[in-house]
């Protein structure tokens, strides 16, 4: 049952229009500010490859906290209630959403960096690597924030609320250029788990990952997500039971 849930869903993910926005609105900004600062640097490494890295970070966050935040929509249809009555487990259903939501934030990702690699952007197989895997940890806190709007929200305000909630974490984690450079503001994004969702970018360009204190934020903020997540979760079955 969980695995004809799971490909349903993946089906439903895929012919989505909101894959188009997780898709279209970072490629068309990156594509046009980043071919007229292909030999621009900023942060140390070239300017393709940090816009590459925040478009494809805002990307995969919009992607990935829509893919949970559609719980709101199946719950004023009705199709939560009906699916209690079946042998699905909430874990199923709920692990379902993160998954499409991983898938999303992928193919965002390897649209982004194809076009990276279009103007210019060369990194090695160890380094692509690293982007990647440090890129999809970045992400676990956002699949729970989804989760969680999902559970709260109304499906009315759920555009503007994903996408301004999508739009503030990129900001203010440099998607879009560094919001600061030194003193305590930077020290303030730093503690912002989409700031070293961009960094993936600049780290592995020199071959490396997250110092310690990425680790211990990303992981925090998951920790965090997820209790909110259950919370919200709980406080909606308990309503509709």
């Amino acid at each position: 049952m969980s695995l004809t849930y799971l490909h349903y869903e993946v089906l439903r993910t895929f012919r989505s229009r909101a894959l188009l926005f997780s898709l279209g609105f970072p490629l068309v900004l990156f594509l046009v500010v980043a071919s007229t600062n292909r030999h621009a640097t900023l942060e140390g490494v070239s300017f393709p490859l940090y816009y590459m890295a925040g478009m494809a970070s805002w990307g995969a966050m919009l992607g990935i906290i829509s893919a949970g935040s559609r719980i709101s929509v199946e719950r004023q249809q009705g199709w939560t209630r009906q699916l209690r009555l079946t042998p699905l487990s909430p874990r199923a259903y709920l692990l379902a959403k993160v998954v499409c939501g991983y898938l999303t934030a992928l193919l965002t990702m390897v649209v982004l960096f194809v076009a990276g690699t279009v103007l210019g952007v060369r990194l090695g197989v160890r380094e692509w690597a690293v982007m990647v895997g440090l890129a999809l940890v970045g992400l676990v806190p956002f699949g729970l924030f989804g989760v969680m709007v999902g559970h709260l929200l109304k499906p009315d305000s759920l555009g503007p609320a994903v996408g301004g909630l999508s739009a503030l974490f990129a900001l203010f984690g440099g998607a879009w250029g560094p919001i600061a450079t030194h003193g305590t503001l930077l020290d303030l994004v730093r503690d912002i788990p989409s700031y070293w969702l961009v960094q993936s970018g600049t780290v592995a360009y020199g071959g490396g990952g997250w110092p310690l204190r990425g680790w211990v934020v990303v992981g925090i903020w998951s920790l965090a997500a997820a209790r909110l997540a259950f919370v919200a979760y709980r406080r909606d079955t308990a309503r509709v039971v």
